[in-house]
């Protein structure tokens, strides 16, 4: 449950870091629940599955260095080993190969440029140190505004494996699904996923009483709905009972489970995640361990 917190901390920590209240207000206006670009500003390149090499930058300041795979931009700054960013990115990779059983070569390339095109980036940060210094906040605002940034992944933590996967959804669904599935997957009340999230709310099986914390609606409504993405994709990939997390606000444990208690939302599941991504394999995961 700790990593839940922590990811709870950030995702008011990004918004109360502002150095003032007219830059949080702008951020409420130009993204969706604090974190989605609404208009479009980022230019997809010509080879979309293409995973650069890890360069120096001041684009994304405070961050320092880059790297992009698959419409995300991965940043971090000198703490980060490139060995774990080099690792993430082929996570990123293996869940975006265009060759799996079920996928749509033009439904996942659609989302990839949807990535691109709403500035997909996750700042990687050296275990739980997340704070700026008060000199590098106003570089941080700039960042946030300019780009879509809905949490984070930190490098050297107990579950290691959860904490890359899970993050790396929630990029995925809030933005990139979001957009290429507006009906089904977007961060809104009217989409299916929000019937299903509320389905699983009420039938005990997604607590949400830890995110009251979040006062403002459309940025509560926004976690609320990545949360349940993310759990529906990763219960349905079973990997919850070989990494975890054993305890949390879901209380459904396996693939089996999920279509037993809440079939519409595997058909969900089944019907456009598996089009467009990959669960990564074992071998990768588990790098993150050894």
């Amino acid at each position: 449950m700790k990593q839940y917190i922590l990811h709870l901390v950030f995702s008011l920590f990004i918004l109360f870091t502002f150095s003032c209240e007219a830059q949080k207000s702008q951020l409420y206006d130009t993204h969706i629940g604090g974190c989605i670009l609404r208009v479009p500003s980022g230019n997809p390149p010509n080879d979309l599955y293409s995973i650069s090499r890890i360069v120096k930058t001041n684009e994304y300041q405070p961050f320092t260095k880059k790297l992009t795979v698959c419409g995300i931009t991965l940043i971090g700054r000198e703490d980060i080993s490139d060995d774990f960013m080099y690792n993430v990115a082929a996570t990123i990779k293996e869940m975006f190969s265009p060759d799996g059983d079920n996928i749509d070569k033009e439904l996942q390339e659609r989302l990839i440029m949807n990535m691109f095109k709403y500035r997909t980036v996750i700042p990687l940060f050296k275990g739980e140190n997340y704070e700026f210094s008060s000199s590098d906040e106003e570089k941080w605002d700039r960042t946030m505004i300019a780009n879509s940034i809905c949490d984070i992944i930190m490098e050297g933590v107990t579950g290691q494996v959860t904490e890359v996967v899970e993050h790396i959804l929630h990029f995925v669904t809030a933005i990139g699904m979001h957009y290429t599935f507006p009906d089904e997957w977007g961060i809104s009340r009217n989409s299916e996923l929000y019937l299903q999230m509320n389905q699983a709310i009420d039938n005990g099986f997604y607590d949400i009483e830890q995110y009251d914390e979040i006062d403002q609606e459309e940025e509560k409504l926004r976690v609320l709905l990545q949360e349940y993405a993310y759990w529906i994709i990763y219960t349905t990939w079973d990997f919850r009972v070989p990494y975890g997390p054993k305890n949390a606000e879901w209380s459904i444990m396996n693939k089996s489970e999920l279509i037993d208690k809440l079939p519409s939302s595997y058909k969900l599941y089944k019907k456009y995640v598996t089009k467009v991504i990959n669960a990564p394999t074992k071998t990768r995961l588990e790098s993150f361990i050894n």
